[in-house]
Parts: structure tokens; C-alpha cells; sequence
């Protein structure tokens, strides 16, 4: 494999930073990365708010449930659906912009918005920094938009701690692969087999690096996905401007 497959074969997710700056240039490298990501018509409906300050850093930790890796990486990132700039496009062109109020709208800013990270958090790695994506900052979202000061019809998605790392983080394990490719059609038959060989795979992952808390992937999935986990996602958005009734 060259150096790019390996890199990506390798993702972890990393939570022991150090408090080391990343250099301007390596940041603005990263933030280009990402801004050059492909976007559904061009619209570029996405922006990013890069966040270094520590009393910001440290609020959004405490805004996420309590996950200090955000305070303690010296860069966090907010990856933003951001239909406020489109907006002012369309009306420079000097027609009304609608694509916001629809489920398409939602949809297209959520998938750039995911580009986005995925293209900040490969650069950074590429750099031979440590990243972390985040999206529990939307057990909240009112408050993030609060702190950065955000305009109507945006949105916070998610975001990614980027810093030097101390302790790498260990490569979690995967379903098989016979659950993610389908080949020419969706293999249905495939799933059960591959979940439970899974669960018994990631359970003794767990022991091998000292966790007697970790679950199986179908009880921990079955414990987040029986509720509405952010609940506050749908009405924040819509505030914002997202009605997605068209």
C-alpha cells in the first residue's frame, strides 16, 4: 500500500493530547484541506469555526458531557451546515433561497459537513497529529451557538480535537467487512452472522486493553439507538431556520 492507503488504514481516534501549540502554518494547511472538499453544486455549504481559545475549548468540553480531550488538544474544530452564506448568494443573485427549509437541504449540508471532517482529520494525521471527532457538543447545540455566535440557518454538526498526541490510542476493531461491502446489492443475509461474531471479537478487544466496562457493538448500539439520544437537535435546528417540511 502507499502512504495515503496506509494512513487511513490506520485511523484511530486519540484522546491523550498534550498541551503543545500546532503551528500556524500545519493549521492553515488543515483548515485548506478541508476548505478544497468537494461540496453538493458547488454550494460550499459548509464553514468551520476554528476554536483555540482555552475558556472556549474548555466550555465546549463541558457543552459535549464532560470530555476534557476537547480542553486539553490545543485546536477544536466545529464543522458548521452553513445555509446563512448561501443565503446571501442566492439574494445577491436576487432571488429567495429555499433549499433550507427541506429535508434535501438538511441532507446535502450534513454529507459536506462530513466530507469536511473526514478531509480535516486525514490532513491533520498527515501531519503526524492526533484526532478525535466529536458530535456530543449536540447534546447542546443552542449553547455552541451561543458561544461561537452563530447566524441563523446554521448548524453545528460536529467537530474534531486536533493535537500532539501522547499515548496512542489503540485501533479498535471493526464488523467484518461482509457488513459494509455489498456487492452489485444489499447483502441482508450477512448481517446477523457478521454482528455476532463482531460482538464476541470486541468484547475480548476490551479485556485484551483492560476494560471490564466494554460492551458488545449490538448492546452498546441497542443502549444509544433505543432513544432519540440528542433530543435537542430537531428543535434547535428548526429555531435556526431548518423546518425540513419540504
Amino acid at each position: 500500500m502507499n502512504a495515503t492507503m496506509e494512513l487511513l488504514h490506520s485511523h484511530r481516534s486519540d484522546r491523550d493530547f498534550s498541551t503543545a501549540p500546532i503551528s500556524d502554518l500545519s493549521l492553515d494547511a488543515i483548515v485548506e484541506a478541508a476548505h478544497r472538499a468537494p461540496t453538493s453544486m458547488n454550494g460550499q455549504q459548509v464553514s468551520l469555526v476554528v476554536v483555540r481559545a482555552p475558556e472556549k475549548r474548555a466550555r465546549l468540553a463541558e457543552i459535549a458531557g464532560g470530555q476534557p480531550w476537547i480542553a486539553t488538544a490545543p485546536v477544536f474544530i466545529v464543522v458548521l451546515m452553513d445555509f446563512y452564506k448561501t443565503r446571501v448568494g442566492v439574494e445577491v443573485a436576487g432571488e429567495k433561497q429555499l433549499i433550507h427549509e427541506s429535508l434535501e437541504g438538511y441532507t446535502v449540508g450534513a454529507v459536506d459537513g462530513g466530507i469536511a471532517l473526514g478531509t480535516l482529520m486525514t490532513a491533520a494525521r498527515s501531519l503526524g497529529l492526533g484526532v478525535v471527532p466529536i458530535g456530543g457538543f449536540r447534546r447542546d447545540p443552542q449553547a455552541v451557538i451561543d458561544l461561537l455566535e452563530l447566524p441563523p440557518l446554521t448548524f453545528p454538526l460536529a467537530g474534531v480535537a486536533i493535537g500532539h498526541v501522547n499515548t496512542p490510542a489503540t485501533q479498535k476493531p471493526r464488523l467484518p467487512t461482509s457488513s459494509f461491502r455489498h456487492d452489485e446489492s444489499y447483502q441482508a443475509q450477512a448481517l446477523a452472522p457478521a454482528i455476532l461474531a463482531y460482538d464476541r471479537n470486541l468484547l475480548d478487544y476490551w479485556r485484551e486493553i483492560g476494560r471490564n466496562d466494554g460492551l458488545s457493538w449490538s448492546k452498546n448500539t441497542a443502549a444509544a439507538y433505543k432513544q432519540v439520544y440528542f433530543p435537542l437537535t430537531y428543535p434547535v435546528a428548526k429555531k435556526q431556520g431548518f423546518s425540513n417540511d419540504k
